[in-house]
């Protein structure tokens, strides 16, 4: 993906993120959503599988993606020590493609919404083990979710946060992702030769280094002969820049959407572009400040690792 993101994520929405798993122990009595759903044996080490977001206004979070992408939702309500959240799976198609929490910012707070990335792995224990020995620090877990897995919440050594999920419902088989569908994962990082071998060892990946200008870096991160991430500096323009993961969800066409987004209330941060893979991208907020990819992917090419 294109490195050069020209907006800002303040590091209070660290907490944010932090939130979106520590709510769910709570509630003992209910089963959360599985990944997939009929169950399979499916485990695609490294692949992100799942993503999570928390925001202060859930009603008008599925009312945004639902017109933006057709998605529709399952509400859930979760009792636990602080009282009663509201959660809700978001579906296409009758397939999970993402969690809402709610969760209303206390005011004055600068933290902004998030989306949290969730990669498979085998066992989430021994994730942690290996995260911790290679510079990451635990947020939160590993711990059991009902229905869902063994999760745990991590920030890499360079500061951006995501999440490891040994699901107990196996993952999500690798197929080209339809409209509306999440497609791609780029880590936008300030060391991303560092970075890359954090995941490496993690995840196994293979590590490729791409064509970049202009003194940028930009890394693909595979595994199974399949492109699961990227890697990607941060842009030289914007050095204050925190460390985060971005995620992209494929739409039919770009500027169209990006369009729509600003129709309903979002905000297009990264104009509609050519991306150097052939396809088409953009960076927009959500209405609460939630920050997502747009990727317009061209025909039925696969997301193949380079050979």
């Amino acid at each position: 993906m294109n490195a050069r993101i020209k907006y800002l994520l303040g590091r209070g929405f660290l907490v944010l993120l932090i939130f979106l798993t520590c709510a769910a122990p709570s509630a003992a009595a209910v089963r959360f959503p599985p990944v997939v759903q009929p169950k399979n044996n499916l485990q695609l080490e490294g692949k992100a599988i799942f993503f999570e977001l928390v925001t202060p206004d859930l009603a008008a979070a599925k009312k945004f993606y639902g017109s933006l992408f057709g998605w529709t939702f399952r509400d859930i309500r979760i009792k636990g020590k602080k009282g009663v959240r509201n959660y809700a799976e978001a579906l296409l198609d009758g397939h999970p493609v993402a969690g809402l929490f709610q969760r209303k910012l206390p005011a004055g707070e600068r933290r902004r919404p998030a989306w949290l990335t969730f990669f498979s792995v085998s066992n989430a224990d021994a994730a942690k083990k290996t995260a911790v020995q290679n510079g990451a620090k635990l947020l939160f877990g590993p711990r059991d979710i009902p229905g869902r897995g063994q999760e745990a919440v991590f920030s890499d050594p360079q500061g951006a946060v995501f999440a490891v999920l040994a699901s107990s419902s196996g993952d999500p088989p690798d197929v080209l992702a339809s409209p509306g569908e999440w497609i791609w994962s780029s880590l936008i990082t300030t060391d991303p030769d560092t970075d890359a071998a954090f995941y490496q060892k993690l995840f196994g990946y293979e590590v490729f280094r791409l064509p970049s200008g202009r003194g940028a870096q930009h890394l693909l991160l595979a595994s199974e002969n399949y492109a699961r991430a990227s890697v990607n500096s941060i842009p030289a323009k914007r050095p204050g820049l925190h460390p985060h993961w971005l995620n992209f969800v494929r739409v039919v066409d770009a500027e169209k959407t990006a369009a729509r987004v600003a129709a309903l209330g979002g905000r297009i941060l990264v104009a509609p572009h050519a991306d150097r893979q052939g396809g088409k991208i953009a960076v927009v907020a959500d209405p609460a400040g939630a920050v997502f990819g747009l990727l317009e992917w061209p025909g039925a090419k696969d997301m193949e690792a380079p050979r």
